[in-house]
């Protein structure tokens, strides 16, 4: 079949429906309606201001000192004969400007860096996570005050050094959210797909610390609120800069002759920050209640490696005879209790076009390090040294990481042991398809999906528009395993390597896997690596195999020698574990009746 062969599309009945997005939600829900609703005209009062009124918020008159309320002064005069409207007006402006910059200074220091932190770990996070918690032992009003006693007295410069202070709080919650992220499989497979660090970071942990940070910010506004009111309040702000701060301190310093005049700014300041704090609640529950992201138009994130044209590896030996895969005295250590452990230790592997490579041994032998050394993959705690370690003949052992991702992405691909894990539940199964084929080859969004849509259908999935317009927990483990081979294969790969591909499917989803394997590796011919400790598997697939053993190569033969006669005592005994040719269990004994029972029992 031909990848550019359009597929018919499926009926509408059959595509999932569409999730509700946060927005929707929210205006579905009173409490957050009625709270937009009251930030909206509050807002929108502050924007038009002089529209509303036509009174300069900061010309006194004495004449008008205390007015009462009246159609010249609709809230009357304050204590110098200013006109409260206006100063209720425009300062709403301050205090929303004010909040606003200490949100976006919050964001532009703790959002970068608590990325990096959690993103890379190790010395960069120790430094950065140190100057943010040397930065939250600072008392912050104390600072706020010198500054606005000594440097400045403008209240958005206070509003700006706010900002520093309360950044550590946006950075811890980010580096954690991506921390926990940087775990994911999902994120281990788009580095499989060559997607650099900059670009993972954007499609895959962005969206994820979005909730919580939008949940910050609202509450940081309200700070930011509380805190400018206070300062000004206190004498510290600028006469020329009308704020409800200083509405508050004019009228309490006329409590006795105006009472009224208090009504206003504290009306205002508790509107905003009642609505801020109840619609930051409606937003934490919707989200929890299980609202998904709304879906952007561009695809996201793959899934799984594949390959690309414009390779940048040399070309194959003249004579045809090197191999795709040399791998020679390969060594991954971690460090334990300051002494150096050895999980792979002098590995030799030969891997050549259009053959099967199973490296078979138990758990803990060393297999997926191994595979994860050659994909590079490895832990930044690991090290990892070979003699050779050499694909089509670029040395991998010589590449910066840039270098690795574009080949790694375009010639190297990888199908993982657990399918659902693999898969990133925030994006449709045609988004993570699409994105490997739009970047390694080049093509447009509609090229990209019907070259998925053959995929699918030749992986074995008929339903493919129904598929492709799932979610990854709308199908099956089988079928998602399924995705991740089409998805490996999508570009055309020299090698691939699947580690432990049928480990979490049923007996009979895994024939049929193993069957799906074998066809796309002789009809691309392909080099397979096969990680696995089934030794059927094997037997079924597998040109070549190497046994390992503790982090060493025991034996290395082809599959047929190796099981007609095994050389090692280790292998032998891998053999001997299996149930093939062993004699049948005896019939278990009849169960006796009741009444032989009861007379037992007596």
């Amino acid at each position: 079949m031909s990848l550019s062969s359009p597929l018919p599309t499926a009926p509408d009945s059959a595509r999932p429906a569409r999730r509700s997005g946060l927005p929707r939600r929210l205006v579905r829900d009173p409490v957050s309606v009625t709270c937009l609703i009251v930030l909206g005209v509050i807002v929108a009062a502050a924007v038009l201001a002089p529209v509303l009124t036509s009174h300069d918020p900061v010309y006194s008159s004495l004449a008008d000192t205390l007015a009462p309320i009246g159609a010249d002064h609709p809230l009357g005069g304050d204590g110098v004969g200013r006109d409260v409207l206006a100063r209720l007006l425009y300062g709403a402006r301050t205090s929303l400007l004010g909040a606003l910059l200490t949100v976006l200074v919050a964001l532009a220091l703790g959002v970068p860096t608590g990325l990096v932190a959690g993103y890379y770990g190790g010395r960069i996070d120790t430094v950065l996570s140190w100057i943010a918690n040397l930065i939250m032992a600072v008392p912050a009003i104390i600072v706020m005050l010198v500054v606005m006693a000594i440097l400045s007295s403008n209240i958005y410069v206070a509003m700006a050094v706010l900002g520093v202070i309360v950044y550590p709080g946006v950075y811890r919650l980010i580096r954690a959210s991506t921390t926990s992220v940087r775990r994911e499989l999902y994120v281990d497979a788009a580095r499989v797909a060559g997607l650099g660090d900059g670009r993972i970071v954007g499609r895959h942990v962005l969206p994820v610390v979005q909730a919580p940070t939008v949940l910050q910010c609202v509450q940081m506004v309200e700070i930011a609120i509380g805190i400018q009111a206070g300062l000004v309040f206190l004498g510290l702000g600028s006469a020329s800069q009308p704020s409800w701060g200083g509405m508050l301190n004019d009228a309490f310093a006329n409590i006795y002759a105006a009472p009224t005049l208090l009504v206003w700014p504290a009306l205002a300041i508790g509107m905003t920050i009642g609505s801020l704090s109840l619609l930051s609640n409606s937003v934490r529950d919707l989200l929890g209640s299980g609202g998904k992201r709304k879906r952007r138009r561009r695809s996201r994130l793959p899934v799984v490696a594949a390959n690309a044209e414009g390779r940048t590896t040399p070309a194959p030996s003249p004579d045809g005879t090197e191999p795709l895969l040399v791998v020679k005295n390969l060594r991954v250590t971690y460090p334990r209790d300051g002494v150096e452990v050895a999980v792979v230790d002098g590995v030799d592997l030969r891997v050549e076009r259009g053959q099967i490579l199973g490296l078979v041994g138990e758990s803990g032998s060393g297999k997926s390090q191994t595979a994860f050394s050659i994909l590079g993959l490895i832990p930044d705690a690991a090290k990892v040294c070979a003699d050779r370690l050499v694909f089509d003949g670029t040395s991998l052992t010589g590449l910066n990481p840039a270098q690795m991702n574009k080949l790694r992405g375009g010639r190297i691909a990888y199908v993982p042991q657990e399918p659902m894990s693999n898969l990133d539940p925030s994006f449709t199964i045609g988004d993570q398809l699409i994105e490997p084929i739009r970047k390694h080859l080049g093509l447009g969004r509609k090229d990209a999906k019907e070259r998925a849509l053959s995929l699918l259908e030749r992986v074995g999935i008929t339903d493919t528009e129904r598929v492709y317009k799932a979610y990854p927990h709308e199908i099956s483990g089988g079928m998602a395993q399924r995705v991740l081979i089409a998805g490996a294969v999508s570009c055309d790969p020299d090698l691939l390597i699947a580690d432990e591909p049928t480990t979490a499917l049923d007996v009979t989803v895994q024939a049929d896997v193993l069957d799906l394997l074998r066809s796309l590796q002789r009809e691309r011919g392909m080099g397979v690596i096969l990680v696995t400790h089934n030794f059927g598997v094997v037997a079924d697939l597998c040109d070549q195999v190497a046994v390992m053993r503790s982090g060493t190569i025991v034996e290395c033969a082809a599959a047929e020698d190796l099981f007609r006669a095994p050389q090692h005592e280790y292998t032998r005994t891998l053999l001997g574990s299996t149930l093939e040719n062993i004699a049948p269990r005896s019939a278990l004994s009849p169960i006796a009746d009741t009444g032989d029972m009861e007379r037992s029992m007596r």
